[in-house]
């Protein structure tokens, strides 16, 4: 015969597991990794400066005065208006062009990623999802653009649209929100707007491979084959299912992209062939810069480093969102 012991008192500890949302699960990595943050903190305060770039300039980005020109740091004018980078050959303020600037490039970059993302996971989607001739059809095509060098034809593309201007009939809407956006007239908006048309048609191309890959992988799951049941169609499946599954490498590829369009439309501004004087953009105040830069070598820091510092910070929040969504990484 066994007597238990006596229990005088019994603490039942519930143990409770917090269920947390993938958004909170993503989030919380993504908090996690330090340079993505700081990039973040970065491109924040950069972006910030753009879009209040009227308000914290006292000076207009076509603003000469010939008698002021490459004028020290800090120097102040008659009017009582200080130059805190001096000015350029022609006495145009630095710092209001490379804010202003820098709402341009940013503009560009972030409008060629959308485009070009949007591109690529549609084609990407339905080359994936229906397979076969359409499959082959699309992915050829692809991998034969993706063979042709990218600098030489972007050259003589943009070249040749922004010299003829009927080749690509632009609405005037597009012009007026464009213009609204880089505070630029129709004329200027229109060149914006082909460079962006330029860059974005040859940046879906790895997109388009990156969703057609992972669509190939859930086309086989058993969702699918319930939605079909249940009588959804292929389209329905695509836009409701395959897309939405999709997209966490599809952020990661468009962060890192950010990166590659800022450097890419201050290369075709820098070779002559992008948005040209005397609307600044980082790509050709870089430029303006090659006939005095061994007289004044840090003239070339103004324009390249925010364009160094974009590019690494993209770079950074890029590899920190590659972390956040990958479902193999603990918690």
């Amino acid at each position: 015969m066994t007597v238990s012991a006596p229990i005088d008192k019994l603490e039942v500890e519930a143990i409770t597991i917090e269920e947390r949302s993938p958004f909170q699960v993503v989030l919380r990595r993504f908090v996690r990794h330090r340079l993505a943050m700081i990039s973040m903190a970065v491109m924040i305060i950069i972006f910030a400066i753009t879009i209040l770039a009227p308000y914290i300039t006292s000076y207009k980005v076509d603003e000469i005065n010939v008698n002021n020109y490459f004028v020290p740091f800090g120097t102040v004018d008659e009017d009582g208006r200080v130059h805190y980078m001096g000015t350029d050959n022609i006495g145009r303020d630095y710092y209001s062009r490379i804010i202003y600037a820098g709402r341009i490039s940013l503009t560009v970059a972030l409008l060629s990623v959308l485009i070009s993302e949007t591109i690529g996971i549609f084609v990407g989607a339905v080359s994936g999802f229906y397979g076969s001739w359409v499959d082959a059809i699309l992915m050829r095509f692809v991998e034969f653009m993706l063979t042709v060098p990218t600098l030489p034809l972007l050259l003589i593309i943009s070249s040749m649209l922004l010299r003829n201007e009927d080749l690509i009939p632009i609405p005037e809407a597009v012009l007026n929100f464009v213009g609204k956006i880089m505070l630029l007239n129709p004329r200027d908006a229109r060149n914006a707007v082909l460079i962006v048309v330029v860059l974005a048609g040859f940046g879906w191309l790895s997109s388009a491979q990156l969703m057609r890959g992972t669509v190939l992988s859930l086309r086989e799951q058993t969702f699918v084959e319930a939605s079909r049941s249940l009588g959804a169609t292929n389209i329905w499946i695509i836009m409701k299912h395959m897309i939405p599954n999709a997209m966490a490498p599809i952020i990661v590829d468009a962060s890192l992209a950010l990166a590659g369009y800022v450097v890419a439309e201050a290369a075709l501004a820098f070779l002559g062939f992008g948005i040209q004087d005397p609307v600044p953009t980082w790509g050709n105040m870089l430029s303006a810069t090659q006939t005095y830069m061994f007289d004044k070598p840090w003239l070339p820091l103004l324009p390249g480093i925010p364009i160094f510092i974009c590019s690494l910070a993209f770079n950074y929040i890029g590899d920190g969102l590659r972390d956040a969504l990958d479902p193999r990484l603990k918690l």
